[in-house]
């Protein structure tokens, strides 16, 4: 009974793994590449189990995994979805939603609204920051140990429909009836001038609104006397080719080449820039991490092929490879890779993933551990070859972009106390209670500048003894190397609670040190893309 039952899930799968094989072979007006005598093997063999296997198969129960277990031998990126998680997945890409229109956080077990998104139903309703959403359709929603998948299951839903939801504010309770329509899922997380002259724009994924967000995005700047721009793509996972392929010709002058795919069903296919670029000129440095992906390393491996700008940061995540998205007839889809992609140079910058999944998803966390992310030196070496920029620098590929200009991880706050700070949430639940209590004295900071320049309470002896109060204590050695860290963050999470992004990302561009590396680098920027200089 024992070894029958470590073996069902097994036997469940290669049931399933055939039934997909088996659909798609006896596709009408298809011919598998085992040919008729392998379909009908394999029917048999399907047949067999449902007909002799000891114990009842539950197919559905498995079906998911099931099928993400094939296409995951494949390998890392193709994936199934099922019919009901559709929506969801497209969500990102697409860039929008249909729902009420807020931005909230789960504080005391209470819906609070961080903020109403800018014309959407809530801001037009009234909805302020700091309403508490106590009920949603006369039902209650406090204190009941309320999650935000349920959250979003009560307050997102289709455009034109309604809902009642009841707030509280300032000890008052009132009825709203909104209109859910279809809100913005924001690409381009935040435009701003850094100085007078240089413009930074920070991208979260490329989506299919992400061309039009980053133009005028870049006008905006532009009318504000930009002349040189800091891109930062670092924690961008990626997302359509075709966004990233309209940034680039942004950027690039015309009949240049910025990507190609290839693979063994799809014939080479380039895509090159045109000549209506709005930001041909001017430096330019792009930010990178090792969270950097696909499309992210598309724009930036097209900028260092073409010595259009420098490259900031930490080696990319390393992903090459292009996936196409195919509709099934229930409804489900899958996301099966069709080509890899190459940078101008010919750089292939797919990491391998010969290993399996667990190990090609943990590959990013092993480079700390490897010391890759404190000295480059280490980056182990993927591929030897050596390829050239368009001024003849050597340039490798490594299982990502490697940077022109390397910025170490920043470690110095890292210790067992600030892990379980943020493993628990606490910096962001502070920062929202503060400025809950505090939003008239706050008022006396006119914009997210003011707010950098002149803010400077000591914030972090108050927020010690709120973790106290929530368990998380410390001795005075970690206590005093998390201090320079918790000052900082805490105050541009008070600034986002007050300015969302723009607030936030104010505060910490003053101090960031990859951000401060590509100002330096503006300065020495025809030196940096000199072949004789690296």
């Amino acid at each position: 009974m024992n070894k029958s039952s470590k073996w069902q899930p097994f036997i469940y799968g290669v049931l399933i793994a055939l039934g997909i094989l088996i659909g798609i072979w006896l596709r009408p007006g298809t011919v598998g590449s085992w040919g008729n005598a392998g379909r009908f093997k394999l029917a048999e063999i399907l047949n067999l189990l449902d007909q002799t296997y000891v114990d009842s198969i539950d197919t559905k129960a498995i079906e998911s995994e099931t099928y993400n277990q094939l296409l995951t031998q494949l390998d890392p990126h193709s994936v199934y979805i099922d019919a009901g998680d559709v929506a969801k997945a497209n969500e990102p890409l697409e860039g929008n939603f249909e729902g009420i229109g807020v931005e909230f956080t789960l504080y005391n077990d209470t819906i609070m609204v961080v903020s109403a998104i800018p014309g959407g139903p809530s801001e037009q309703a009234g909805i302020q920051a700091g309403d508490r959403i106590i009920k949603v359709d006369s039902i209650g929603v406090a204190g009941i140990g309320i999650t935000t998948d349920t959250v979003f299951k009560k307050l997102r839903g289709p455009k034109g429909s309604t809902v009642m939801v009841t707030i509280l504010r300032l000890g008052t309770t009132k009825n709203i009836n909104l209109i859910r329509n279809t809100i913005p899922l924001h690409s381009v997380e935040v435009s701003m001038m850094l100085d007078t002259l240089t413009g930074f724009i920070k991208i979260n994924r490329f989506a299919a609104n992400t061309h039009q967000e980053f133009i005028n995005a870049l006008q905006k700047l532009q009318l504000q006397g930009m002349k040189q721009l800091v891109l930062d793509l670092r924690d961008n996972p990626g997302g359509y080719l075709t966004a990233a392929i309209d940034i680039c010709d942004e950027l690039l002058a015309g009949n240049k080449m910025i990507v190609y795919t290839k693979g063994r069903k799809q014939p080479l296919k380039d895509y090159k820039s045109t000549n209506k670029g709005i930001f041909e000129k001017g430096s330019l440095a792009v930010l990178i991490n090792e969270q950097s992906a696909s499309a992210s390393e598309i724009v930036s491996g097209a900028v260092q092929d073409w010595d259009r700008g420098i490259v900031v940061g930490r080696r990319s995540f390393g992903k090459g490879l292009v996936q196409e998205p195919f509709e099934l007839s229930d409804g489900s889809m899958v996301r099966i890779t069709v080509a890899r992609y190459y940078t101008p140079s010919g750089r292939s910058i797919q990491k391998p993933y010969d290993k399996g999944y667990d190990a090609y998803e943990g590959e990013v966390y092993h480079r700390f551990e490897d010391g890759e992310l404190i000295d480059s030196s280490k980056v182990k070496q993927v591929d030897t070859t050596k390829y050239r920029t368009a001024s003849g620098r050597v340039v490798f590929s490594k299982g990502g972009i490697m940077p022109d200009v390397f910025v170490p991880i920043d470690t110095s706050y890292r210790n067992e106390y600030t892990i379980r700070l943020l493993e628990a949430g606490l910096l962001n639940q502070f920062a929202f209670s503060f400025v809950d209590k505090n939003r008239k004295r706050l008022s006396v900071y006119s914009n997210p500048i003011d707010f950098q320049r002149r803010f400077a309470e000591n914030v972090t002896t108050v927020f010690i003894g709120f973790a106290a109060s929530k368990g998380i204590h410390a001795n005075q050695t970690l206590i005093k190397e998390a201090t320079p860290y918790l000052q900082k963050q805490l105050k541009a999470l008070i600034a986002r609670q007050l300015w969302r992004d723009m607030g936030y990302f104010t505060v910490v561009n003053a101090t960031d040190p990859t951000v401060q590396q590509a100002l330096k680098g503006f300065n020495n920027y025809r030196q940096l893309l000199n072949p004789t200089a690296l």
